[in-house]
């Protein structure tokens, strides 16, 4: 289909989620569990509902199916209503569950711009889903051009990373608001490092634009990588069809204990990324110093990217160090570059060390 017909450009432009919603999941009717037909109050009650054990340890329990109170905060902060938040067991989980929902498998494509991160590609496979790959350009953004002539009629999720790993760079607004013009599908923006950028997030536009989807972690900023909690952000049509497949207990109690407790502990997560952001600035210095590096690419995440001589040589070097970067030379774009996670101020100092003894 001709990129530059204009009969085609007004029919994109008016998108239809039902258009692109998978026929099977269009009929679906979510499974609806005891804590879902019974929303506690508070009142003491006699739960007899849910066959489970009754000897309280904590956990004995079913948790919230729709996190209702961690939604709440998460809402209030962000600006947004509850209906515009799905929470799953990290972003992965929310990844996957947009390719069921929305992805024909064998018939449907997916776009996505490497170099970025990895988990889109393989979500992909798993569901039998075309990965069509547009990279980047020269300067790490968006070829837009190139991704307009990639889709098809078949084309229902594209995949930004913004800020991208493993670039760290955050996308241009006007590439990405061209891009959510000028397609008929839903356009998925990653930022999960957003917190450590200054740019705005995109949740401010989602009433700008009805195929913006949003994802973000507790992984970095908020340092919970360990109890995989992933946002999704989006028009609560959006996710009413995602609510539809989504496992009734995806997040436990556990995580939705923690979680609650570190997203209302803002001031200890501004500090914390206040601390990342001025040890960043110290890691580039350091990197500066260093013989063998070749360049240093901007960055507004809580990683650095720069280009090394023989990145495998110098990845080998710093183990026997005993400091593990990551070796990001198999990338598009990205050959002989290493990727420097911003630790803490002792760990900075021991791979500063560590740059100098190579």
């Amino acid at each position: 289909m001709p990129r530059d017909n204009d009969q085609y450009i007004v029919e994109i432009m008016s998108f239809n989620l039902n258009n692109i919603t998978r026929e099977n999941v269009k009929g679906l009717s979510p499974y609806s569990s005891a804590r879902d037909e019974y929303v506690s109050d508070g009142s003491t009650m006699v739960f007899l509902d849910a066959n489970e054990n009754p000897f309280e340890n904590g956990v004995n329990r079913y948790p919230d199916p729709q996190q209702r109170g961690l939604k709440a905060i998460l809402a209030e902060q962000k600006g947004i209503k509850e209906e515009n938040i799905l929470l799953g067991n990290g972003s992965d989980e929310v990844l996957d569950l947009l390719f069921r929902a929305f992805c024909e498998p064998k018939q449907d494509n997916i776009i996505t711009l490497p170099p970025t991160y990895g988990m889109y590609k393989v979500l992909s496979g798993i569901n039998m889903v075309e990965n069509k790959e547009v990279l980047l350009t020269n300067d790490f953004q968006p070829n837009v051009s190139e991704i307009k002539n990639t889709i098809d009629e078949h084309t229902k999720l594209l995949f930004i990373c913004s800020p991208n790993n493993p670039t760290g760079n955050s996308f241009s607004t006007q590439n990405i608001e061209e891009l959510l013009n000028s397609f008929n599908g839903l356009v998925v923006i990653d930022e999960a490092y957003i917190d450590f950028s200054s740019e705005e997030s995109w949740t401010s536009k989602l009433s700008e634009y009805p195929n913006l989807i949003v994802t973000q972690t507790l992984s970095k900023a908020y340092g919970m990588a360990g109890i995989r909690l992933g946002i999704c952000i989006a028009s609560a049509e959006i996710i009413a069809v995602i609510n539809k497949i989504k496992p009734p207990y995806n997040v436990n109690q556990l995580t939705q204990e923690k979680a609650t407790s570190r997203v209302l502990d803002t001031a200890s997560v501004k500090n914390e990324v206040s601390q990342i952001l001025a040890e960043r600035i110290k890691v580039e210095e350091t990197l500066k110093t260093v013989s063998f590096v070749e360049r240093i690419y901007p960055t507004d995440a809580n990683f650095i990217l720069a280009k090394v001589d023989d990145a495998t040589l110098r990845y080998e070097q710093l183990l026997a160090q005993g400091v593990v970067v990551r070796n990001r030379t198999t990338q598009p774009l990205c050959e002989n570059t290493l990727r420097f996670t911003v630790g803490s101020a002792t760990e900075n100092k021991t791979l500063a060390k560590a740059l100098k003894m190579i």
